[in-house]
């Protein structure tokens, strides 16, 4: 239903796939309180509708909201199934943030759910909104997984705007396919597609997941449970994350930046802070004490640490720089904001 005060037809209507995800009921949180949104460059419009669409149903606060939608099904079962169910876009959707899809780890064991949820979801998802003829705005969450090391291509010690991808996993091929794809539907005048590329979000509340990277937030979010947790890798081991916040102004910006300061059709990169697992756990200690951080254990897993050492760790996304998105500066930053957000999952007493 749309807010009292927003008639449907004349507001902003959104659809968000993975909407029950952290990453989607934290974006539709943050849009809802904000009321409102200003598309491609275009004047701000009030906030009628957003639509969660998801396996599961999103937390009671949205499902108790007026203004939010929810569908629950496999999107691309949804997707095909058309004439039994509510469409997932409409000739009223303004814009899709597509954040649905299986993780890094599901797609490495699992080949067919990989394409199937990351690939043939995203074309079915473009070829949707083709059919509107509408032209809405689509927001694709890709991954900082596109750029992998390479046989005979090594990663650069930097990544810059202009590095050519080089994805060395099933889920960083799909995720680039999926950029190809909204360029092209782009091009084509189909859709206003806008690539974001996301880096590992730490820390995530919840509970862990399948990607390899889960143990980037898993290493604090546990210890700060009073439960023990591993951290795989090394503890010099370069890496690149986003805070949750962050990462979620890069998302909203993409939406709202004009095309002429978009720029090109290739995905953006997000800026990301380089830490190390031992400053993430020093930053854990001085946050929360030393018997919290003592709480990781350092437990090499061979795997995955030959998966994260193909990541790209140090990031110089100035085109993002001058949509005024920037990096966090401390992840102690980072650490006191997850326990301000979530209190209830804070066990031990912190400093």
């Amino acid at each position: 239903m749309p807010h009292p005060s927003t008639p449907l037809q004349d507001g902003c209507q959104i659809v968000i796939t993975g909407g029950a995800g952290f990453l989607g009921v934290r974006l539709a949180r943050t849009l809802l309180a904000q009321g409102q949104l200003a598309l491609a460059g275009g004047a701000p419009r009030c906030i009628a509708r957003i639509t969660l669409v998801d396996r599961a149903p999103p937390p009671a606060d949205l499902l108790a909201d007026p203004r939010v939608q929810v569908l629950i099904g496999d999107l691309n079962q949804l997707l095909e199934n058309t004439q039994d169910a509510a469409p997932i876009v409409s000739a009223q959707t303004a814009i899709v943030f597509h954040l649905a899809a299986a993780v890094s780890g599901e797609c490495e064991a699992d080949f067919d759910l990989g394409m199937r949820s990351n690939f043939a979801a995203m074309l079915g998802l473009l070829q949707a909104c083709r059919a509107l003829a509408t032209q809405p705005v689509l927001v694709f969450a890709s991954s900082l997984a596109v750029f992998g090391d390479a046989p005979g291509t090594p990663l650069p010690a930097v990544i810059e705007d202009t590095t050519l991808p080089t994805p060395q996993s099933s889920y960083g091929i799909q995720k680039f396919i999926g950029e190809q794809l909204v360029a092209d539907f782009t091009r084509k005048g189909f859709v206003q597609g806008r690539s974001v590329r996301l880096m590992t979000v730490s820390v995530r509340p919840g509970k862990p997941n399948g990607a390899a990277s889960s143990f980037l937030s898993g290493m604090l979010r546990e210890p700060l449970a009073g439960v023990r947790a591993p951290c795989p890798v090394a503890a010099d081991t370069p890496v690149a994350l986003s805070s949750p916040a962050r990462t979620i102004a890069g998302l909203i910006a993409a939406a709202q930046t004009s095309t002429a300061d978009w720029g090109p059709r290739t995905a953006l990169t997000l800026p990301a802070l380089t830490t190390t697992p031992a400053a993430m756990a020093a930053a854990l200690a001085q946050v929360a004490g030393p018997a919290v951080a003592a709480l990781i254990d350092w437990t090499p897993d061979a795997a995955i640490e030959r998966i994260v050492k193909t990541w790209p760790a140090r990031i110089n996304a100035q085109r993002a720089a001058r949509l005024g998105l920037l990096p966090e500066t401390s992840f102690e930053d980072i650490v006191r904001e997850y326990i301000r957000e979530n209190t209830d999952a804070v066990k031990l007493p912190v400093q």
